[in-house]
């Protein structure tokens, strides 16, 4: 089993930064990949960016691109979801996943994720 406890949501004005957290425990994560997604109310839970534990090699989607870092600190077995030039669009509850990648294992599909954390709201004000 892994658990998964997101951090570091909250309110911010559009243009201002935030720095998400997911503390990983349970199990050696280095053969996993973490994953990012958020849902709006109302909308799909979307895809936003996912990092494999092994080497650090990230993957954002397009909507994101440049305003989203996606880091992992190895020693605190915790993943950080960095975003910039917040906008008001971006709001929504930010979810961290976590799969060790075997079978036909798509970094964007949620379904393919085994373990969740409860997620952390995140909202931007105009």
């Amino acid at each position: 089993q892994v658990q998964l406890v997101e951090s570091g949501g909250g309110l911010v004005q559009a243009g201002g930064s935030l720095r998400l957290s997911c503390a990983a425990s349970g199990r050696t994560l280095s053969t996993y990949a973490m994953g990012w997604f958020r849902q709006a109310p109302g909308k799909e839970r979307v895809f936003v960016g996912a990092i494999r534990w092994r080497g650090g090699t990230t993957y954002y989607a397009d909507s994101v691109k440049g305003r989203f870092t996606l880091s992992r600190d190895n020693a605190k077995n915790t993943v950080y979801l960095q975003i910039n030039s917040l906008r008001p669009e971006d709001t929504a509850v930010y979810y961290c996943a976590a799969d060790d990648m075997h079978g036909s294992f798509s970094y964007s599909r949620a379904a393919d994720y085994d373990y969740w954390g409860q997620g952390t709201q995140v909202t931007v004000s105009s």
